[in-house]
């Protein structure tokens, strides 16, 4: 099976290396291509055996599992020049939550999936959120769902739920991330600590924090309950985070969501009747 990438920018480069890096696709295998060709080369300078795609045309032709890693606003016209290689022996793949299979199938002929990745997938771990076209060929799923196993956890989930779900896996390591650089800040601001040390501590307890969700020593309210003694340090800490955090995690996914209905209304004209 020839696997094809287009696009190669952050979600693309990190899909690459995942899908390299935990085995789940062979370089000689995978033939990529960007509208800028030297990201391309810097990425197969790490994995020599990869092959570069001069256009997307000669991505159509070759692969036969195509990846679409492209702001949702070009992944009309990567299909158009994608559609006179497509067979119903092929299937495509977008990894951006905007544009639904359903969509895809309106203008393709081929097996249809979205695959929204996280970057947590670098690591070989995390989720990976998947849905299927109606017509989508049971093979291609499996297949999907055994190329996913090799770097993550694969969910299939449901179109009404795609944005929240998005929001948690793909999203949540960047809202995560600025809440614990906030957290450093604030210890270096209002202690003797310096911003290294602070750092180091802070990530160290994140990744034991996942260690011991990942293991299931502990739920998340049991952990909670557990460092949190009655009358200790702790507690006083969650009283302030009880009081100051407020609606703020309700306003940020109405914020998603909105954007996200600005995006499907910008895009809805380029499908039939979706």
């Amino acid at each position: 099976m020839e696997v094809g990438i287009i696009g190669t920018g952050n979600m693309g480069r990190i899909l690459i290396e995942a899908l390299l890096d935990g085995k789940a696709v062979s370089p000689s295998s995978m033939i990529i291509t960007n509208r800028t060709l030297s990201k391309a080369v810097a990425i197969q300078q790490n994995y020599p055996e990869i092959r570069i795609g001069q256009n997307i045309e000669e991505i159509g032709k070759k692969a036969d599992l195509i990846f679409i890693c492209v702001k949702p606003h070009d992944v009309f016209d990567v299909s158009r020049k994608l559609l006179p290689f497509l067979t119903k022996e092929k299937c495509v793949i977008t990894i951006t939550s905007p544009i639904s299979v359903e969509q895809l199938e309106s203008i393709l002929p081929c097996s249809v999936a979205r695959v929204i990745p996280s970057i947590t997938n670098r690591a070989l771990t995390g989720v990976t959120l998947l849905s299927f076209g109606q017509n989508c060929k049971t093979s291609w799923k499996n297949r999907i769902n055994e190329m996913t196993e090799h770097i993550s956890r694969p969910l299939e989930i449901k179109e009404d739920i795609t944005r929240v779900a998005s929001d948690i896996v793909s999203c949540g390591p960047a809202f995560y991330s600025y809440l614990t650089q906030r957290f450093i800040q604030a210890a270096v601001q209002e202690t003797k600590i310096d911003q290294d040390t602070a750092t180091i501590l802070a990530s160290e307890m994140l990744i034991g924090l996942g260690e011991l969700l990942r293991q299931g020593h502990y739920t998340l309210p049991t952990l909670q309950e557990k460092v949190c003694v009655k009358g200790g340090i702790t507690g006083e800490g969650i009283k302030v985070l009880e009081k100051e955090i407020g609606n703020m995690f309700e306003h940020l996914f109405q914020a998603t969501h909105l954007k996200f209905e600005d995006d499907l209304a910008s895009l809805r004209s380029h499908y039939i009747n979706k």
